[in-house]
């Protein structure tokens, strides 16, 4: 039951009043009833009375005194604390790390993380980007681990000692894995072939390698053809190149390239030696810490499996089947003989062999092994680029 509808304080007041009235003759209940209340709220606002007079009598704070919703403190402070350790990880990451190393405690929902980020400022409000189309492009499918890898040098930033430091980056599209982040002083072909060797000895070889349209990866001339990629396509690895301006056709890789930028070179070491220790580092903890959102939050770590496709102690020769009409080899000036005449097409592929396919009436498409580079037309004894 519920005070009358005047003043609550006034109708308390004349409750005491009559209460205390020796006068009165009612019973406890008749009084209580008299002012359409309880007995029970009417016993606590004389026990009120007589421990505090008047004041006694004022309203109180109907918030409870524990919070049964309130977060323990030991999980307040494990969320925090592992957001201290890795503060570029938002609260859906480290709530999937969380259930995945502890899954036996109940931790909060990602709502109330954030809350909990937001009390203590750990999270700045998110810049809204326009968000570009995938490119739809026939790449290799990616079935399982090693069915292709990326490559790229992440842009080069300017270390303490004021030398510049360009990072090399490898990882296996399939399970987001790092194989290699190598900084170095420049851009190097040799360096790179180095990097590759290591990385085909340790965890074989893939089917496809994607990478953009700059050197070392590709070139200008017949087919991109570097000589880098010469090297992988004898290794019967596809070439994969995104178009120029289009890096979203990359994008795992460059989604991993923010994060390594965020997380390693802000601020940037104070020599190369340094700068690799601390790339090593990001490295262990993005492949078997991090959980992934591409990948269902799994960890790169759990997906990723070396290749059955071994490297070779020899590189082997291209070979030709019966299905090609003309099989030429590549002279020292990058050119090949047709009926007496030189016809060049690459210095890139100078003592390696070609062959060719009818295209047309008068045309050929040149093919260096599985790879057609080129169309060759023999009335005008050129060869162009595949448009």
């Amino acid at each position: 039951m519920s005070w009358l509808e005047t003043e609550p304080m006034n109708e308390k007041i004349k409750f005491i009043s009559a209460y205390l009235d020796g006068k009165n003759e009612l019973t406890f209940q008749d009084l209580c009833l008299n002012f359409n209340i309880s007995c029970k709220t009417g016993y606590k606002y004389i026990k009120r009375f007589n421990l505090e007079g008047i004041d006694g009598l004022k309203e109180r704070s109907r918030r409870p005194h524990v919070n049964a919703k309130k977060m323990p403190l030991f999980i307040e402070e494990t969320i925090l604390g592992l957001k201290y350790k890795y503060p570029n990880w938002g609260s859906k990451k480290i709530s999937n790390w969380l259930i995945q190393e502890h899954g036996d405690i109940p931790w909060p929902a990602k709502s109330t993380i954030d809350d909990l980020f937001k009390r203590h400022h750990l999270v700045r409000p998110a810049k809204r980007k326009r968000r570009v189309m995938p490119y739809q492009q026939p790449f290799i499918s990616l079935v399982q681990p090693n069915d292709s890898w990326s490559i790229d040098y992440k842009g080069q930033f300017r270390l303490g000692n004021n030398q510049q430091c360009y990072p090399l980056t490898i990882t296996d599209n399939f399970s987001r894995f790092i194989l290699a982040i190598e900084g170095s002083e420049q851009i190097l072909g040799t360096s790179v072939k180095q990097v590759l060797t290591r990385l085909f000895l340790e965890f074989g070889l893939p089917l496809g390698m994607r990478s953009d349209n700059g050197p070392p990866f590709a070139s200008v001339g017949l087919g991109g053809l570097s000589i880098l990629s010469v090297w992988l396509i004898k290794l019967g690895i596809v070439p994969e190149r995104i178009r120029p301006g289009h890096p979203e056709e990359n994008g795992r890789h460059e989604r991993m390239h923010l994060t390594l930028k965020k997380e390693t070179t802000k601020p940037p070491q104070r020599d190369l030696l340094q700068q690799q220790h601390c790339f090593d580092s990001f490295k262990k903890m993005f492949n078997e810490e991090r959980p992934h959102e591409g990948i269902e939050f799994k960890r790169p770590s759990w997906l990723y499996s070396p290749s059955s496709r071994t490297f070779p102690s020899k590189l082997p020769k291209v070979d030709y089947d019966s299905s090609f009409d003309i099989k030429r080899k590549i002279r020292t000036n990058g050119t090949m003989k047709w009926k007496g005449k030189e016809i060049f097409l690459s210095e890139t592929l100078t003592g390696e062999a070609i062959a060719m396919k009818p295209h047309s009436e008068n045309e050929w498409t040149v093919f260096f092994s599985f790879l057609p580079i080129g169309i060759f037309n023999e009335k005008l004894l050129k060869v162009t680029k595949l448009c």
